[in-house]
């Protein structure tokens, strides 16, 4: 654990203290940036109180009185829920502004793991709960120079890939035993093995209605050849296949042994310029050091869409966090499904993959994004026209 990282982003926010805690492994967050293993037995409740100065508290029931020793601090004990409640008191006295993984309303509910009950006990004793979100994020979603490099080695890798797959599927459907959805899955799969990638599961790989499935994932049972004149849409990920590596995850569109039509050209268009809007609008805010949250940046790239007439048909977020995990814990670009306030940090990664989901087919843009102190850009390829297969 940084101790002394976390005191100094206290201080920075103003807050009296974090409070962390956890039963029966409710709250990863808390076992990641405190380094805890999520693992092991947490039959009871523990709380670990950290103050922008001086030194932690713990809290820990008499029987699992261990739980905390790898964390420095003072340790408190309780037996039953009379003790609990009072030691808590105590603990917490000499502060009243104490952030935890919570989020107001839920609105951010990827960083909402606390209980009802625990915040409503904190209330009674005086206690104003506040988010710590983008704390999370500061410590979840920040990239070291290893996890940066680890992003651009899967972008390099999984690009020449996609490439090679385009192909293999071209030179099936003309041989006239064309590929699956379910097979070009698995020579994913295989081909990104090969390059020292991993993924945890998919690709989507999608022809025509399916394509309107932003989250279609065939199998064995259930897939559909890729022939000539079918409209193709693939979204894939992986990471470097390392502990702790960054992913890179895209989706392209394309058309089969074929012309695209006016009207997929139009669509591909629309998605297109709001990915691009999207893009600018982050690129700008950083170079000038404007503050831009997740909601901003959606708002621009949904706002195209909309006045294209299709808003109805952009079912999803904008983008979201990457990091060592695929959706990570960093500010998402979402001003539908939450209203993500946390800011884009510098050193983060996220995803810009604005959708338009037809009844007869979908398109999606997927390209990420990487962020440092003052700059903000695309780490690989981007796609222009829809792709002639």
């Amino acid at each position: 654990m940084n101790l002394p990282a976390i005191q100094s982003a206290l201080r920075d926010a103003g807050l009296d203290a974090w409070l962390f805690y956890d039963h029966h492994h409710r709250d990863p967050i808390a076992a990641s940036i405190l380094e805890l293993p999520n693992d092991g037995l947490v039959s009871r409740r523990w709380y670990y109180a950290v103050p922008p100065n001086g030194e932690p508290r713990k809290l820990v029931h008499r029987i699992e009185s261990g739980k905390l020793d790898p964390l420095p601090g003072t340790r408190g004990l309780y037996s039953s829920w009379q003790e609990l409640h009072g030691a808590l008191q105590a603990m917490l006295a000499p502060w009243t502004r104490i952030a935890m993984q919570y989020s107001p309303n839920n609105a951010i509910m990827y960083v909402s793991m606390v209980d009802a009950g625990t915040v409503e006990f904190l209330r009674s004793i005086g206690k104003e709960v506040v988010s710590s979100a983008d704390l999370v994020s500061q410590f979840q979603a920040v990239l070291t120079e290893d996890q940066i490099a680890s992003h651009y080695f899967a972008q390099a890798q999984l690009d020449d890939i996609l490439i090679e797959a385009f192909q293999v599927i071209g030179s099936r459907a003309r041989s006239g035993t064309p590929a699956t959805e379910y097979e070009l899955k698995v020579w994913f799969q295989e081909a990104m093995q090969r390059q020292g990638l991993t993924t945890d599961h998919g690709p989507n790989v999608s022809v025509n209605r399916n394509t309107s499935d932003s989250h279609y994932d065939p199998t064995a049972e259930a897939t559909k050849p890729i022939r000539s004149g079918d409209f193709l849409l693939i979204d894939i990920w992986a990471r470097r296949d390392v502990p702790n590596s960054c992913w890179y995850d895209i989706t392209w569109t394309g058309v089969v042994n074929r012309e695209p039509t006016d009207h997929e050209r139009t669509i591909f268009a629309i998605v297109r310029d709001a990915r691009d809007a999207a893009i600018e609008a982050v690129r700008q805010a950083f170079e000038s050091h404007t503050p831009i949250a997740g909601y901003q940046a959606d708002d621009v790239a949904r706002e195209v869409i909309r006045t294209a007439g299709y808003g109805h048909y952009f079912t999803h977020r904008t983008g979201h966090n990457i990091g060592a995990e695929l959706h990570g814990n960093g500010a998402h670009l979402d001003n539908l499904e939450t209203h993500d306030e946390r800011r884009l940090l510098p050193f983060t990664c996220f995803s810009v993959e604005p959708g338009i989901y037809l009844p007869e087919y979908g398109i999606r843009s997927e390209v990420n994004m990487m962020t440092t102190a003052q700059s903000a850009c695309v780490t690989g390829r981007v796609q222009q026209e829809l792709v002639r297969i």
